[in-house]
């Protein structure tokens, strides 16, 4: 089976840092300066540093509602409660109350995060003793199945906003690394599974144009399909991953993460056929926005590289338009990934 050629560690952290932009702040320079040799130290360095910065601001708490037997009166009384502990001739009262609690749902994501990470033998002993001393300030945080964690229900407010970065990191650790045993017991994965690199590879791209190509104006927008009557409420919507654009000169990029980049028959290498359709259409969806006006709009396919033998390095020529198909690899030091990337924009935007 064909896959990517191994990336470097280094690597992943960088493009963390542009994933999650706070992986930037002082904080964690070192780590930049760090060697690692497999992803879970990187991960476990990262949650060490980002939960020792949280710990000084103090852990987030929130409001629990609690229902409890007690000597005294505190928020409602819950009758039924009440009166079962008078018929049983105990003097307790049983009341509602709401609790200022540490113990909710992203410290337990936090908690649970680092202690199947301390269960894990490749994560060294300096990292788990830094990480053992903050579970310390854990005490009163349950932990809870990785599993049933609904990612997408978790809402950040003024109060928790730092919790952004850590929770991602999390969340990109317990769903891309983690496998569950027959036995409800956990191992790690040896690398991030392909759907959550295909998103890190997706959000690095589009970050890195955004921090330095601010005059591109980067953004991964919604392309309006060009339609004559205007009726298109049962059409898909058409979001690109990264659009480039300097006044009217656009470039839109569709970032690929596959085990292979073409199609394989007869031992003939193709471009995939549904890739090339998608940024044809993309592409001539945003040509017609700019109709009677000076502009050009191109489109790319720039996929990861793979340990195949051929990489697609093309340009055609499509009804007026430029698409191009082209691979960065990720498996070279990052100042030679950076140096891919801006080529790619000097290329296409002459004038920067």
């Amino acid at each position: 089976m064909i896959k990517h050629e191994k990336i470097f560690i280094k690597n992943i952290y960088y493009m963390l840092s542009y994933a999650f932009t706070s992986l930037n702040q002082s904080v964690f320079e070192d780590i930049e300066k760090e060697e690692f040799e497999d992803m879970h130290n990187l991960f476990a360095a990262i949650l060490a540093k980002g939960i020792g910065q949280q710990l000084k601001q103090g852990l987030y708490r929130e409001y629990l509602n609690k229902n409890e037997d007690i000597a005294g009166m505190r928020g409602k009384i819950d009758m039924p409660g009440t009166i079962s502990k008078k018929i049983a001739k105990k003097q307790l009262l049983t009341c509602d109350f709401d609790e200022l609690s540490e113990n909710n749902l992203l410290n337990q994501v936090l908690k649970t995060t680092v202690m199947i990470l301390l269960r894990h033998a490749k994560v060294d002993s300096e990292h788990k003793d830094t990480l053992k001393k903050e579970m310390l300030f854990f005490s009163n945080v349950d932990t809870i199945e990785p599993t049933s964690i609904r990612w997408t229900t978790i809402r950040f407010s003024r109060n928790n906003q730092t919790y952004r970065m850590l929770l991602g990191i999390c969340q990109l650790f317990l769903e891309g690394m983690l496998l569950t045993t027959e036995k409800g017991e956990y191992k790690l994965a040896s690398f991030l599974d392909k759907k959550w690199m295909w998103w890190l590879y997706e959000k690095f791209v589009l970050e890195y144009y955004i921090k330095h190509y601010p005059q591109l104006n980067a953004q991964a927008s919604e392309i309006r399909w060009a339609l004559d009557d205007g009726l298109g409420t049962m059409l898909p919507i058409m979001h690109s991953d990264i659009t480039l654009s300097l006044r009217n000169d656009i470039l839109i990029i569709d970032a690929k993460y596959y085990s292979r980049t073409t199609q394989v028959q007869y031992d003939v290498h193709k471009i995939r056929s549904s890739h090339l359709y998608q940024i044809f259409t993309y592409v001539k969806n945003k040509d017609s926005e700019y109709e009677g006006k000076p502009h050009t709009v191109s489109g790319m396919l720039l996929y990861a590289k793979t340990d195949e033998t051929i990489h697609p390095d093309n340009i055609y020529q499509m009804s007026g338009n430029k698409i191009s198909v082209k691979t960065l690899d990720l498996n070279l030091k990052f100042v030679e990934i950076a140096a891919q990337l801006n080529a790619i924009a000097k290329d296409h935007f002459k004038c920067i």
